[in-house]
């Protein structure tokens, strides 16, 4: 094997979050498959919707894995998902069956404990909700949603969903569980979440604009990601959503570029043997 080949033992499927899909343009990913792909990595998708709720999307999801162990001869695969994505993935090894199909499942942003933020907001009239809903769920399904339901969804982001959530999907012996979490270090960190990192702060203490640091612990292995300079790492910075680096800085504490917190796990889910 090539000095830092990213090629695992199995492929891997990137499982996207709430709000997006997995079209090839704009790619949820931003510059990141390219930089997987350059090392080696064999890269699939999970194409679930973007507004279902988790239990839909692990349905959707246990499919697409094993239309990828077909497709490659494999007897398993490693997931990295995004925010909601981790959720599912983690209902799809427990509750679905298909822990003896998963090597690993790292999760990146996703709010394992739920949000007490959504707690407050699921207390305002359902009026709102249900127009909200409306507009969401038309809206969504006219760019392929088969299963969108906007109100169901935010309940299952409520601390009551999460541990009613934890308790039926514990993790499934011999699948390697870890994850990350960004924060912000100001508002302007990510101007597009700014309002969300300032309530979610008040409400729940550090966050990267949409999950506090402590909802997004789970596993084994934890990494809190801090940029290099004082802008941090928001939400969609988790996803390359900018499509660049956080900064030239070539040293110094911090994450300086997405692509190489991607790239480094991969390299150890190598070292591991997955």
């Amino acid at each position: 094997m090539a000095l830092n080949s990213g090629k695992t033992q199995y492929p891997v499927l990137m499982v996207h979050g709430v709000g997006f899909r997995d079209l090839k343009w704009p790619l949820y990913w931003g510059r990141i498959p390219n930089a997987l792909s350059d090392i080696g990595t064999e890269l699939f998708y999970g194409q679930q919707d973007c507004w279902a709720r988790i239990e839909d999307n692990a349905k959707s999801l246990k499919a697409r894995v094993r239309q990828i162990l077909d497709e490659t001869d494999s007897e398993k695969v490693n997931i990295i998902a995004h925010s909601k994505g981790g959720l599912e993935a983690r209902m799809v090894a427990s509750t679905l069956g298909m822990g003896g199909q998963i090597a690993s499942i790292t999760t990146i942003g996703t709010p394992h404990r739920g949000s007490k933020t959504i707690d407050r907001l699921l207390k305002a009239p359902d009026s709102l909700f249900n127009i909200a809903s409306f507009a969401v769920d038309n809206w969504i399904g006219l760019i392929g949603d088969t299963k969108p339901d906007f109100y169901a969804v935010c309940k299952d982001f409520s601390t009551e969903y999460a541990e009613k959530f934890n308790k039926e999907n514990p993790d499934v012996p011999g699948v390697y569980y870890q994850s990350f979490a960004g924060v912000m270090r100001t508002p302007l960190s990510d101007i597009n979440l700014s309002t969300a990192n300032v309530i979610v702060k008040m409400i729940e203490g550090d966050n990267d604009g949409l999950v506090s640091v402590e909802s997004a612990k789970w596993g084994e292995a934890f990494t809190l990601l801090t940029g290099r300079t004082n802008r941090g790492v928001s939400h969609y910075d988790e996803i390359d959503f900018r499509r660049a680096p956080f900064s030239s800085r070539s040293s110094g504490d911090g994450v300086a570029d997405i692509c190489d917190v991607y790239k480094s796990i991969v390299y150890d889910l190598v070292e591991r043997g997955f």
